[in-house]
């Protein structure tokens, strides 16, 4: 009896277990201090563990170091290495004061072997000095909307006043993967650069190797910050980015909340590119009315449960006056799901409306009379 008792008790866990996992009711559970999971197109939160707790980041940093010297510099520009960007503390490319090397090959050294002298090198080749570049991080930093941000360095070297959080790291790296010089450095395994001696950078980031997808992004380690990793891997179209700090078990909980994601979520196609979303009154224009099509796919990632509940608002005039520019923005777009906000898309005028030229308006005019 008892044994059967047994046999009995163990039949019911399996079934639970199976019911779980092709329900997709598996938590990720990581080990880390904080945590998150967020979908890089639209940046929905997937899966999150005291995600605005503010702690140090270490080497992390680097990923809006990288940002700002796409957006803000020449990559085939050549920076002069600076005295102060020689022997900085930590992970080191091994600059060389006066040496001559390319912004482009920089960035390199900067993520994927997470030199902390190319760092130094990178923000006063910018901004002059690293204080100034500082400001410019905490600038990009508040317009991204990472308000619980705060950098004192370009490195992640430990300070007590630098500090992030697992979702200020997402966002800033959901920012910079619309960069495609970013996306392309961040997933590169091997480089060499242009330099007569240790040239050769090897990505630290095990992520590119271990997980089927994996395309990012950096690690980072100090003893105060502990292990931190911000990972990003892409499935069927669908980026996801994953962030732990403070985590022992860093790669493996990352690849556990991947799993998370991809089992959960699927990309939901709501509105195709070149789909009709609203016909609108053109007053002062060479014609009347224009119908507004969409620029691109508006594709978010979805529960299957969720499909049926998604909603679309169209925030959009119901009358515009001429000239209407291509690319002009006119309004937005707003997926809700049970009354919370998921995703808000910009919609922009695929045409250009003129004036009419004068003839044209007497002509209109007569008709107004007639």
């Amino acid at each position: 009896m008892k044994i059967f008792k047994i046999k009995k008790l163990t039949v019911i866990l399996i079934m639970i277990i199976i019911i779980n996992l092709l329900l997709g009711f598996k938590d990720p559970s990581p080990s880390a201090e904080s945590a998150v999971l967020i979908d890089s197109k639209t940046g929905r939160i997937m899966y999150s563990l005291n995600h605005d707790l503010k702690r140090p980041m270490a080497s992390t940093t680097k990923i809006m170091t990288a940002l700002l010297a796409i957006e803000h510099g020449d990559l085939d520009s050549i920076v002069k290495v600076k005295d102060s960007a020689v022997g900085v503390e930590g992970s080191s490319i091994y600059l060389a004061k006066n040496e001559e090397i390319l912004l482009k090959d920089l960035i390199y050294g900067l993520m994927l072997r997470s030199g902390n002298d190319a760092a130094v090198a990178i923000a006063e080749h910018i901004s002059g000095s690293i204080d100034k570049f500082v400001i410019l991080m905490n600038e990009k930093a508040k317009d991204i909307g990472a308000l619980n941000t705060n950098f004192v360095n370009p490195h992640g070297l430990h300070d007590s006043n630098h500090y992030s959080t697992a979702y200020d790291l997402a966002i800033i790296t959901r920012e910079a993967m619309k960069l495609d010089f970013f996306r392309e450095v961040s997933k590169t395994k091997t480089w060499v650069a242009n330099r007569e001696i240790n040239q050769h950078f090897l990505n630290k980031n095990d992520v590119l190797w271990d997980y089927k997808g994996g395309d990012g992004v950096k690690i980072g380690y100090t003893k105060a910050a502990g292990r931190c990793l911000v990972a990003s891997a892409t499935r069927d179209e669908m980026q996801l980015i994953a962030v732990v700090i403070n985590d022992g078990n860093w790669f493996n909980d990352c690849y556990r909340m991947f799993d998370f994601g991809f089992e959960n979520y699927k990309p939901t196609l709501l509105i195709s590119k070149g789909q009709f979303l609203k016909k609108i009154k053109i007053s002062n224009g060479y014609k009347d009315y224009f119908n507004l099509l969409s620029e691109d796919d508006l594709i978010i990632p979805l529960k299957d449960e969720e499909k049926e509940k998604a909603k679309i608002i169209l925030n959009l005039p119901d009358s515009l006056s001429a000239p209407i520019y291509k690319g002009q923005k006119l309004g937005n777009i707003q997926v809700f799901l049970e009354g919370e906000l998921l995703h808000t898309a910009e919609i922009k005028s695929m045409l250009e409306i003129s004036k009419p030229k004068s003839k044209n308006n007497f002509i209109k005019f007569l008709k107004s009379i007639f």
